[in-house]
C-alpha cells in the first residue's frame, strides 16, 4: 500500500528543530532539495503500489533521496542511515517535517529502493535534471551573446559547444565514450572458482544427506583431499602450465563427482531440501563445471558467456585494453555528455563494440533537444564507415583525421594541413571532459566498485551515480551565478561568467 504525502515542500524556515535554531537556506542540500524533480520521482514510485492492500510503503522522497545520499556521500547502507538520523539538513532534504533521533528505516530496505526504481525511469529522472541545467546555460549565453569560445569546434562556442558553422540546422557538441564499472568481487582465476565451486558442492551434499542419516553411509567426497591439492598448487612458488593443467584436472574431477552424488542423492530425497541460495548455486555451478570442462578439453581459455563469480553469475569478463587492468568484471557502458552533463545511453552486462553505439546515441541527442549536433567528438575506435557515412549525410562533423593516406605537404596546401591539423588538437581536447567524467565517477562516486549483487540493483546504482553527478554540476551552476550576480552588483553592472570568476579570484 503507498499513501501520497502532500505536495507541497516545506519551507526550510519552518522545519522543526526541537533543540532550537533553524535551518540555513544557503546549505547544500536545502539548495539540492530544489533541483529534484520530486513529482516525476513520486509518480514513477507511486505506480508500483496499490493505494488499498498491503503495509504502508516509505514515501517516494525518502526513498529516492536516501538513494541520492549514500551515491553523494560514498557511504554504506547502515553508515547513511546513521548520518540521515544525525543530521537536520539530510532529513529536510528526505521531506521530514520535523527533526527525529530515530532510524526512518532499516538499512536492508536500501535492496528494495534499488528495486523499484528501474534503469530506464532513473534515465528518465537523469533526463529531466540535465535539461534544466543545459537550459539554464544556454538562457545565460544567450544573455551574453554566445561569444565563450570553448575550442571545441571552429568557429566560437557557446557553453554547449554551438558553433557558427555551415549546416545552419546542427547546434551544439556531443561527446562520446565508453566504460565499465567493475564489480565487487575478487579476481576470478579458474582454480579459485572450482575450488569454491567444490567447496559449495560438499555443503550442498550434506544437506541432502541429512534426513538419510543412519540409514546408509555417506558418499565420499574426499574433500580433504582436494583441498590438500588445492593448497599445494596455491603455495607452489612456480606455477608452470603443466602444473596447472594438473590441478585443474584434479579440481574438475572432484568437482564432477560432487555433482554426481548429488544426482544419486536427489533420487531418494528432494532438492526442496536446499535453501534457495543452494539451489541458485547449484545450476550456476553446474554452468560453471561445464564451460571449465570444455576449456580445459579445448585447451582454451575463452568461452561465451563465461561465468567468473558464482555469487554474481551475471558478470562477464569485459576486456579493456588498459595498462592498469585490461580486463575488468563488471558492466560495460555507453556514456554521452553534453555541456558537461552526463547521459548513460547504454549499460550492458555482456562485452561489445561501443562503436554500434553512435547512432542511437546522435538520434537521442536529436530527441533531447531537438536538433542534431554540430560535431561529435569520439575516440579511433568510433570512426567506423558507416558512423562516418551516417554523420556526413547529416552534416555532422565526426572528429579525428579522414580516412585513407594523408597527403604530402606542399605550398599549395600547406595552410590546410596546419588548419586541418590545428582542428585535429581542438577535437581532442574537447574529447577530454568525458575521460575527466569518468575519472569523477570512480573516484569519487563509486562507479570504480559497484556494491550491489543483484543485476538490476546494480544497474540502480550506477544510474544513481550519473544522476547525483548531474546534480552536483547544477549546483556549481547555482554557485557560479550566483558570484556573477555578486560581481556585477559589486560592480554596477551586467554580471558576466568571466567578470564572475575574476571577481571571485580578487
Amino acid at each position: 500500500m503507498y499513501r501520497k504525502p502532500p505536495a507541497n515542500q516545506l519551507a526550510f524556515e519552518n522545519f522543526d528543530l526541537p533543540f532550537g535554531g533553524k535551518l540555513n537556506g544557503e546549505n547544500r542540500w536545502v539548495r539540492l532539495a530544489g533541483l529534484v524533480p520530486w513529482e516525476e520521482v513520486e509518480a514513477i514510485y507511486a505506480k508500483q503500489f496499490s493505494e488499498k492492500a498491503g503495509a504502508p510503503a516509505k514515501p517516494a522522497r525518502v526513498a529516492f533521496g536516501a538513494l541520492l545520499i549514500k551515491e553523494r556521500l560514498g557511504l554504506g547502507d547502515e553508515e547513511t542511515v546513521e548520518q540521515i538520523r544525525e543530521n537536520p539538513y539530510l532529513q529536510y532534504f528526505l521531506g521530514f517535517h520535523g527533526f527525529s533521533d530515530e532510524p526512518p528505516f532499516d538499512p536492508s530496505m536500501f535492496v528494495y529502493f534499488r528495486k523499484r526504481f528501474s534503469l530506464e525511469d532513473l534515465n528518465r529522472l537523469n533526463e529531466i535534471i540535465a535539461s534544466g541545467g543545459l537550459s539554464l546555460e544556454e538562457t545565460a549565453a544567450d544573455d551574453e551573446g554566445g561569444d565563450d569560445d570553448t575550442g571545441g569546434s571552429s568557429g566560437e562556442d557557446d557553453s554547449q559547444g554551438r558553433s557558427s558553422s555551415s549546416h545552419p540546422g546542427n547546434r551544439g557538441k556531443l561527446l562520446l565514450d565508453a566504460t565499465c564499472a567493475p564489480a565487487d568481487i575478487r579476481y576470478p582465476t579458474d582454480i579459485d572458482l572450482l575450488n569454491e565451486a567444490r567447496k559449495k558442492t560438499e555443503a550442498i551434499i550434506d544437506t541432502l544427506f541429512e534426513p538419510l542419516r543412519g540409514t546408509r553411509r555417506k558418499p565420499r567426497t574426499y574433500r580433504r583431499k582436494a583441498r590438500r591439492a588445492y593448497v599445494a598448487f596455491i603455495k607452489s612458488g612456480r606455477r608452470t602450465g603443466r602444473a596447472r593443467r594438473k590441478a585443474l584436472r584434479q579440481q574438475l574431477g572432484y568437482l564432477k563427482r560432487n555433482l554426481s552424488i548429488i544426482d544419486e542423492l536427489s533420487e531418494e530425497v528432494s532438492l526442496t531440501l536446499l535453501s534457495h541460495h543452494q539451489y541458485r548455486n547449484l545450476l550456476v555451478i553446474r554452468e560453471l563445471y561445464r564451460q571449465q570442462q570444455w576449456m580445459y578439453d579445448h585447451g582454451s581459455r575463452r568461452i561465451a558467456d563465461r561465468i567468473v563469480s558464482i555469487s554474481q553469475p551475471h558478470i562477464r569478463p569485459i576486456v579493456r585494453g588498459k595498462a592498469a587492468s585490461p580486463t575488468e568484471f563488471g558492466s560495460k557502458l555507453s556514456v554521452s555528455q553534453v555541456g558537461g552533463f552526463a547521459f548513460l545511453d547504454r549499460l550492458d552486462w555482456n562485452a561489445y563494440n561501443e562503436s554500434g553505439d553512435l547512432i542511437a546515441q546522435v538520434e537521442a541527442y536529436r530527441r533531447r533537444f531537438g536538433h542534431y549536433p554540430e560535431s561529435v567528438h569520439v575516440d579511433k575506435l568510433y570512426r567506423t564507415r558507416a558512423n562516418r557515412a551516417y554523420c556526413k549525410e547529416r552534416g555532422i562533423r565526426l572528429s579525428g583525421p579522414p580516412l585513407g593516406r594523408p597527403p604530402k605537404p606542399s605550398e599549395t596546401n600547406e595552410a590546410e594541413l596546419r588548419e586541418q591539423a590545428r582542428q585535429r588538437h581542438a577535437d581532442e581536447v574537447a574529447r577530454i571532459p568525458i575521460e575527466g567524467k569518468f575519472g569523477q565517477a570512480k573516484r569519487r562516486f563509486g562507479l570504480g566498485r559497484i556494491m550491489a549483487k543483484l543485476p538490476r540493483t546494480s544497474e540502480a546504482s550506477i544510474a544513481i551515480i550519473f544522476i547525483v553527478m548531474n546534480l552536483e554540476k547544477r549546483l556549481r551552476q547555482i554557485f557560479l551565478a550566483w558570484i556573477s550576480w555578486l560581481c556585477a552588483h559589486r560592480n554596477g553592472a551586467q554580471g558576466r561568467g568571466g567578470m564572475g570568476v575574476a571577481c571571485l579570484a580578487r
